[in-house]
C-alpha cells in the first residue's frame, strides 16, 4: 500500500512505516521537548524502543510517561499532567490502544485548561451544547490558545481515539466510565502505520475489529441526518467485513491490517453523528470488571441490534444489500454477526467474560442508562430495556 496525506477530520499521514516520519511531524509541529505516553506493558516493547531510537537519532528528547493501563482512570490523566507540566513538554505523542491515546489527549486539554477533567463530561459545566458557544466566547479557558500539539499514533485497529474529539475515562472516585470531550481534543496529527499493528495477537485483533465495527454500525444507525457520517459508516463495515478475518488468521498481511486500522479512524470520525446501547452497556462491565471494551462491544451487538429491530430494520436491510450479503434483510444481517463472531472467537454472552449476577444487572443498568451514549440509540431507552439487554446477554437469548 502507497504512502497518503489525508486532511480529514484532521491531519492524517498513512502508510507502511511512516513511524520514520514521527521526528518530521514533531518539526512540523515545533514540538522539541514532547511527552511520549503509552501503557506500562508496551513501554516493554521493541516498538516502543524503535520508536524513541527513531527521535533520540534526531536529537528529539523524548521522555515517557507509561503509568496507565487499559480503561485507563482519571488519577492516571492527573500523574500525566504532572509530569508534562514538570518536564515543560511542549508537546505529546501518545503510542499504543485507545487508552494510551485517549490519556494523551487528556494530559493536553487539562494542561491548558487547569480545570477538573470531569468538567468536559457529560453534565459537566462545558458539555451542555446551549451553554457552549455562550461559555467559548465569553470565557477563553474553555478554548485555549496554549493547548499543545498532539501526535497520535495507534497501534491497534478499533477505537479510533487518533480521528476523535472524545477520550473515555473512569473516575476513580465512582468507577464510572466517563466520555471526556472537547472540540479542540482532536490530534493535532495522526500516523497511521499499518505495520506498528502486525504485533496484536489474534484475540486483540478480533476485540479490537469489533470495536470499529461497534462504531461504524451505531454511528450508521444513530438518528438525525448526516449523510456524510453514513457513507462513511458504510464504507469503514465494508472493509471490515472483507479484511477482519483475513487480519485474525493473517497476522502478518499489511494489507488486512492497512484497511483495518482506516476501518478504525473511520468508525470515530462517523460516530461524531452518535453511538448507542452498545457502548451504553459497554462501559458499565469495562469500568466495573475490566473487560476489554471491544470485547464487550463485540458481545453486546446482535443482543442491541434484535433489540431495536423495529426502528433499525429497513435500514439494516439497506446495509445488508451495500455488504452484499446473501439476501438483503435484517435477519441476514444479524445472522452474519452472529457468523463473523463464531469465526474470530468473540464469546456469545457476557458470562464467558464476566462473572455478572443479577446484583450487577441491578448496578449496572442506571448508569448504563444515564450513559451519554444512550440518547443516540435508535429506539428510545428506559431502565428496564438496559436490564432485559443484560439479562438476554447473560442467557445467551436473542430478542
Amino acid at each position: 500500500m502507497s504512502n497518503f496525506n489525508w486532511g480529514y477530520p484532521n491531519t492524517v499521514w498513512f502508510g507502511n512505516g511512516r513511524i520514520k516520519d514521527l521526528p518530521k511531524a514533531c518539526k512540523v509541529l515545533g514540538i522539541k521537548n514532547p511527552l511520549f505516553v503509552t501503557d506500562k506493558d508496551l513501554a516493554k516493547a521493541k516498538m516502543v524502543e524503535d520508536t524513541l531510537e527513531i527521535n533520540k537519532r534526531a536529537k528529539l528528547r523524548t521522555t515517557i510517561f507509561s503509568d496507565l493501563k487499559g480503561n485507563p482512570l482519571g488519577s492516571q490523566v492527573k500523574k500525566g499532567v504532572e509530569v508534562f507540566k514538570n518536564g515543560n513538554h511542549d508537546g505529546v505523542i501518545a503510542f499504543g490502544g485507545g487508552s494510551s491515546l485517549d490519556v494523551g489527549k487528556s494530559i493536553v486539554l487539562q494542561a491548558a485548561l487547569n480545570k477538573p477533567l470531569w468538567d468536559f463530561t457529560d453534565g459537566g459545566s462545558f458539555w451542555n451544547e446551549n451553554n457552549f458557544s455562550e461559555s467559548m466566547a465569553k470565557n477563553k479557558i474553555s478554548n485555549p490558545d496554549n493547548l499543545k500539539p498532539f501526535i497520535a499514533i495507534p497501534t491497534t485497529a478499533g477505537t479510533g481515539s487518533e480521528t476523535s474529539r472524545a477520550a473515555a475515562i473512569i473516575n476513580d472516585e465512582t468507577k464510572v466510565k466517563k466520555i471526556v470531550f472537547h472540540p479542540r481534543m482532536l490530534p493535532t496529527l495522526t500516523i497511521l502505520d499499518p505495520k506498528l499493528t502486525v504485533g496484536m495477537p489474534a484475540f486483540l485483533t478480533a476485540a479490537t475489529g469489533m470495536d470499529a465495527f461497534a462504531h461504524n454500525l451505531e454511528a450508521y444507525c444513530a438518528p438525525g441526518y448526516h449523510p456524510m457520517a453514513d457513507g462513511i459508516a458504510l464504507e469503514g463495515m465494508s472493509l471490515i467485513k472483507k479484511w477482519l478475518t483475513i487480519a485474525v488468521n493473517e497476522g502478518e498481511n499489511l494489507e488486512a491490517r492497512g484497511h483495518m486500522i482506516t476501518s478504525s479512524s473511520m468508525g470515530a470520525t462517523a460516530f461524531q453523528k452518535g453511538l448507542g446501547a452498545i457502548h451504553s452497556l459497554s462501559h458499565p462491565v469495562n469500568s466495573l470488571f475490566n473487560v476489554h471494551h471491544g470485547l464487550s462491544n463485540g458481545i453486546f451487538m446482535p443482543y442491541v441490534l434484535t433489540f431495536n429491530r423495529t426502528t433499525i430494520e429497513n435500514k439494516i436491510a439497506k446495509l445488508s444489500e451495500y455488504l452484499d450479503l446473501k439476501k438483503a434483510s435484517f435477519n441476514s444481517f444479524v445472522d452474519w454477526v452472529v457468523e463473523l463472531k463464531e469465526q474470530i472467537k468473540i464469546p456469545h454472552t457476557i458470562s464467558e467474560s464476566a462473572k455478572i449476577n443479577d446484583h450487577d444487572i441491578e448496578k449496572m443498568s442506571p448508569m448504563a442508562l444515564d450513559d451519554p451514549c444512550t440518547p443516540g440509540n435508535p429506539k428510545k431507552l428506559v431502565l428496564d430495556d438496559m436490564v432485559s439487554m443484560y439479562e438476554h446477554s447473560v442467557q445467551g437469548k436473542l430478542f
